[in-house]
């Protein structure tokens, strides 16, 4: 025997035997996206990761922005009000404002290591006061880094009328 035909022999064994076991169960298979040519004529291949990191910082910041841009649940007003009364360098940080579930998230572009920072607090303040002009009774509000490995991680936070400070805390293990 060959040993090109042993090792085809081989290679079949190792793919019949998982799918000859009666009892086994399927696996999760993914079918490889097809190749297509690009314009110029060379072979493009789609990877398959969908969690790849982007290849060039350019990639990233392009990522970043559209994570944490602007969408359907961009609140409006809210922005109008924080342009209207702020123009610091804290008011600076703030990217986006969305209203969700009646959460009001404040999107940021700092780093995650910016939990309870200055900052993030003075924003989580001036949220409240917004909610307070709304007249919100039950005022929560999330501040948030910019988007990352973690996505948004909170900075600060009011978790309703019980919460009497903007700091993130942590609950006691159980």
């Amino acid at each position: 025997m060959s040993l090109g035909v042993a090792a085809f022999a081989v290679g079949a064994v190792a793919i019949a035997w998982p799918l000859s076991r009666s009892g086994a169960e399927p696996r999760h298979v993914v079918a490889a996206p097809a190749p297509h040519a690009s314009p110029a004529g060379e072979l493009t291949v789609a990877s398959v990761e969908t969690d790849k990191k982007p290849a060039t910082k350019r990639d990233k910041k392009a990522a970043e922005q559209k994570a944490s841009g602007r969408s359907k649940y961009t609140d409006t007003k809210a922005e109008a009000y924080f342009r209207s009364r702020w123009s610091d360098k804290t008011a600076k940080r703030v990217k986006d404002i969305r209203t969700e579930g009646g959460y009001l998230r404040i999107y940021t572009n700092l780093p995650e290591n910016a939990g309870n920072s200055k900052t993030a607090i003075t924003l989580c303040k001036r949220g409240l006061e917004y909610l307070a002009e709304r007249g919100e009774s039950n005022p929560v509000v999330f501040v948030q880094a910019r988007f990352g490995e973690n996505g948004n991680p909170v900075l600060a936070n009011v978790l309703g009328p019980d919460d009497d400070d903007c700091r993130v805390t942590y609950p006691k293990p159980k």
